[in-house]
């Protein structure tokens, strides 16, 4: 991209500089702050690097990108690694500020490819049944509408305990701690152990909700390597090495959004890794629960200082809002106190309809229906990606698609957004600043119906196949081939 050579910048900043007080490298984030405000610097334009402004200037390299480093922190502008310093479009500034929207606004127009969530299927008419059946029991009602334990009642913790086991753990319901969904677990793990400004290790593309909540929390992230299976051990053990890493966090099973799995043999690494340099690892298992054919959770290699998290949000509901963390006998009290402190305790009606669901097979049967419902939404679409390098496992609801050279996933995701198709961009995930692959994740779970998802992964599909190659210019970056 490149700069508007309709704004005079150097004149602009020289003025700043001659007439307004302090710092140079203040004066200048000001300035070009102003700009971008009243629309002068208009979103997506490239910033001059820092030697050239600099020069032009006649100031330091470092009093520029001191400059650029404020207006980064306020948000106004990103920088990639070897790609340069642009400026933010309002909508960029709203996603990082809100994260992936809870819901979308619904019309006839509009095809929601982007949320990667449970299918709603029949939950509306087992939820009637058991709030019937809790109306008949009033000492349960009058129980669960009093202050319960910051972990759960015991037959909750036992329910979690239960349902943990199909990630293939078998843990004692009292190292078990509800919460309201796997989100509430992550925004509570992480406080937990680590201080405000300590670096926690994660995926170089991640979870969004990760990225709010570390944001939100004051927490830095670090991103590492992948490949094929996920986050790298050599590349996890190079950052121990050079940087004060406290925590990791990731998704060794169905991972959001690559959909990577780690082998029993990379997680015995990772976990080597994490023993030696004394790691605390949070343990994302909310979808690994919808795998057939999974290695046991990375927990099992390195229990004593993992927090496994796990849900029924993508499983049983998404609006029930369970989760469970296991927890080690060191952290427990901790991560218990970190709920009192965030809602006193998890929601005991809804922990009560969960506990209900998971003892009598209801939740299970769910889980069973939702696998089955994703891979028919999937066989429906499968042959319109024939032909395209895509990622994805058998009962994963989302494909990970990667855009062709030389064009960049952020310009295929505006130009299905004009049709009122909606897709996420790999830039969505993206931690850190080095140069992201050029990926869209499509999910086959956010369609309100067959229609929709046809319709949508056929234009996605035509789009794809009817690239004008000749038309573009090619942009300059490197292809990262580390994540398939």
């Amino acid at each position: 991209m490149a700069v508007n050579k309709n704004i005079d910048m150097v004149s602009i900043i020289c003025d700043a500089l001659g007439t307004e007080k302090g710092p140079k490298y203040q004066k200048i984030a000001t300035r070009l702050q102003r700009q971008i405000h009243i629309g002068k610097l208009s979103h997506g334009r490239k910033l001059p690097a820092h030697r050239e402004l600099a020069y032009q200037l006649g100031v330091t390299p470092g009093t520029i990108s001191r400059a650029y480093s404020e207006l980064e922190k306020i948000g106004v502008v990103f920088s990639r690694v070897g790609d340069g310093t642009y400026v933010k479009g309002f909508e960029q500034r709203a996603l990082e500020g809100e994260g992936f929207k809870n819901a979308i606004q619904a019309n006839d127009s509009l095809i929601d490819l982007s949320r990667n969530k449970h299918i709603p299927l029949q939950d509306d008419r087992l939820l009637s049944q058991t709030l019937t059946q809790l109306a008949l029991e009033p000492t349960v009602l009058n129980e669960i509408f009093d202050y319960t334990p910051e972990a759960g009642q015991p037959r909750h913790q036992q329910a979690g305990a239960h349902w943990i086991k199909l990630s293939g753990i078998e843990v004692e319901s009292n190292e078990v701690i509800c919460t309201n969904g796997a989100q509430h677990a992550l925004t509570v793990c992480l406080p937990s152990v680590l201080r405000r400004g300590e670096i926690l290790a994660t995926e170089h593309l991640s979870y969004p909700g990760l990225i709010s909540a570390a944001r939100l929390l004051g927490i830095r992230l670090f991103a590492l390597s992948m490949d094929e299976e996920g986050i790298v051990p050599e590349s996890l053990e190079e950052a121990c090495l050079t940087h004060r890493i406290s925590a990791l966090y990731c998704t060794p099973t169905m991972q959001n959004p690559t959909a990577s799995t780690m082998s029993a043999k990379r997680r015995q690494d990772i976990a080597l890794v994490c023993r030696k340099y004394n790691l605390i690892v949070i343990e994302d298992e909310a979808h690994g629960v919808l795998a057939s054919r999974r290695p046991p959770a990375l927990q099992a290699y390195i229990p004593e200082r993992t927090l496994l998290i796990t849900s029924l949000s993508k499983a049983v509901s998404g609006g029930l809002r369970v989760g469970f963390i296991h927890s080690p006998e060191a952290l427990w009290c901790r991560i218990a106190g970190a709920v009192r402190a965030s809602c006193w305790m998890a929601t005991p009606l809804s922990l009560e309809i969960a506990t209900r669901w998971i003892f009598d097979g209801t939740a299970s049967s769910l889980k069973d229906q939702q696998i089955a419902e994703i891979r028919r939404r999937k066989s429906l679409v499968s042959s319109l990606l024939e032909g395209f390098n895509f990622q994805t496992l058998e009962n994963c609801s989302h494909y990970w698609i990667e855009i062709p050279e030389p064009w960049r996933a952020s310009e295929i995701e505006k130009a299905l957004e004009d049709k009122n198709i909606l897709v996420k961009s790999s830039e969505s995930f993206a931690v850190g600043r080095r140069e992201v692959p050029q990926f869209i994740r499509a999910c086959v779970s956010s369609a309100k119906d067959d229609e929709q998802l046809t319709k949508g992964f056929r234009a996605f599909s035509t789009i794809l196949r009817d690239l004008p190659q000749q038309d573009l210019l090619p942009h300059q970056h490197a292809f990262c081939t580390q994540v398939l």
